[in-house]
């Protein structure tokens, strides 16, 4: 289906949800259950952390320490979830983000880890893992962060969803951070969502390298198709499940 269609089919399971807010709630705790755990355990995988989702759930909720796994999977698990639930008091499409936001969200996901540069942007030139891209210069993070910014809040030109892509390319690809910017650049992408009324878009472990392959076509200048496919796939899952989650609701 082209994208045009898809985007138009997005937009009409958004109609629908819409209807059904504000959400009661026991839907909303259980929503919150689910994507809370999966989009940590999915986020944190793709970097390279080994708990399963029922781990990863474990540990959330119940926190207990999972045998076998190290202390550093535990707290990239706990920090990530933290960030998410400070994300979603932000979801106010009135309140501007600022750098503070994101530096706060950087130091929640980092949090506890072995790192010098929690909440700092970084002081050193990087290139992408495994690919030839070389990341803006260090000393320029502080003006593209400040671009960034004034980007994000200037209303969005094109459709919600592709906005949310657009916004989480744009930061990946400043790369402000020494570690953790995929971790903090999926919560933005799910917060520039979240801010437009639509369900956050869980980029599978099983897609890792799609998405690692989709970010680096958009950033050596071979579009954004692959990428824009990977979070249109990701919230028209999420939409259809949390329809389905408030259909049986008002079936009830």
């Amino acid at each position: 289906m082209p994208l045009t269609n898809r985007l138009d089919e997005l937009s009409r399971y958004k109609d629908r949800l819409d209807a059904y807010r504000p959400f009661s709630a026991e839907v909303t705790a259980e929503l919150r259950e689910r994507f809370t755990v999966r989009l940590t355990h999915h986020s944190t995988a793709i970097e390279g952390n080994t708990l399963t989702q029922s781990e990863t759930q474990i540990v959330i909720e119940k926190g207990v320490t999972i045998g076998g796994k190290t202390v550093q999977e535990h707290l990239e698990v706990i920090g990530h979830q933290q960030a998410l639930s400070y994300l979603i008091d932000l979801v106010n499409p009135s309140e501007p983000l600022t750098e503070r936001v994101i530096r706060e969200l950087h130091s929640l996901v980092m949090q506890g880890q072995e790192h010098s540069a929690i909440g700092a942007y970084r002081l050193l030139n990087v290139m992408a893992a495994g690919t030839e891209f070389r990341y803006p210069d260090h000393l320029k993070v502080p003006e593209l962060m400040a671009e960034f910014v004034s980007w994000w809040n200037q209303p969005a030109q094109v459709h919600p969803v592709l906005w949310a892509a657009e916004a989480h390319l744009r930061f990946v690809t400043i790369h402000p951070f020494q570690d953790g910017n995929g971790r903090v650049g999926r919560l933005l992408l799910n917060l520039a969502l979240i801010r437009h009324g639509y369900t956050i878009a869980v980029i599978p472990v099983q897609r890792r390298a799609e998405y690692i392959a989709a970010l680096e076509a958009a950033q050596t200048g071979r579009g954004m198709n692959l990428l824009t496919t990977l979070v249109v796939d990701a919230v028209e899952a999420t939409l259809q499940e949390t329809l389905d989650v408030c259909d049986s609701e008002a079936r009830a």
